[in-house]
């Protein structure tokens, strides 16, 4: 059995899955892929089927309906948790994270790291083909959140990941119930305030080539609202 374990959340992605896939094949050979697909109404599910049939390393997990990245993200954790993996790689379906990367990534899991960071805005990282107003929004929202959360981590939205199954043990997942960036934000300060190690490796983010993006203003504005309350919180502790 494969010990790492590539979680890709799908939502109307057919025109990225299985280039996706593909590049997922190139640099991670033997890893295990979970497929976590919403009732993706363009087709996107019955495209994993075709790809799972022949590829065992390939499992698809079929949700009712669309119920946010947290949701998703967890559902895979889940599964994770119940097997003997020693990681779990959290990536975009979008084509927006270079599988190129996880060789890399996985050394430094491999070398101790609770948590591996695919970060935009660390020293080396970057961002291709984004508006200003994206590049702006992120910049804005991870410097307010690591203000907020005296958070030491650069990219605290970021959604590359590699986790130490371990490390996900320690924390109660059945109480998160962030979605989107925030999702993100609540488990890396979770991790990082238990005392995990947390690396971040510089990576080059493109913008998606081919579908819509996912992004909208209620996950921004969640985001806002409950860091907000955490920091609160955590300025009475």
């Amino acid at each position: 059995m494969a010990e790492t374990l590539v979680i890709l959340p799908t939502y109307n992605e057919i025109e990225n899955l299985e280039s996706v896939i593909g590049r997922i094949r190139q640099w991670a050979p033997v890893a295990d892929v979970l497929i976590v697909d919403d009732a993706s109404p363009d087709g996107t599910g019955e495209l994993a089927d075709r790809l799972a049939a022949d590829d065992p390393g390939i499992t698809v997990m079929h949700r009712a309906g669309k119920a946010g990245l947290g949701r998703t993200y967890l559902a895979g954790f889940d599964y994770a948790l119940g097997r003997d993996y020693r990681f779990v790689v959290e990536i975009d379906a979008d084509g927006s994270h270079d599988p190129a990367e996880l060789p890399r990534m996985l050394e430094l899991a491999d070398a101790g790291a609770d948590v591996v960071i695919g970060s935009r805005w660390s020293s080396g990282g970057s961002v291709r083909n984004w508006p200003w107003i994206r590049q702006a929004i992120s910049r804005a929202g991870n410097g307010y959140a690591r203000t907020v959360l005296r958070s030491r981590i650069h990219d605290i939205t970021a959604g590359y990941r590699i986790y130490a199954t371990d490390a996900l043990r320690s924390l109660e997942l059945g109480s998160i119930s962030s979605q989107g960036y925030c999702f993100q934000i609540e488990l890396a300060w979770r991790l990082e305030r238990s005392g995990k190690k947390i690396v971040e490796h510089p990576i080059m983010f493109s913008e998606r080539a081919a579908g819509r993006s996912k992004m909208h203003a209620g996950i921004v504005l969640e985001a806002l609202v409950r860091v907000t309350l955490w920091g609160l919180v955590r300025t009475k502790d």
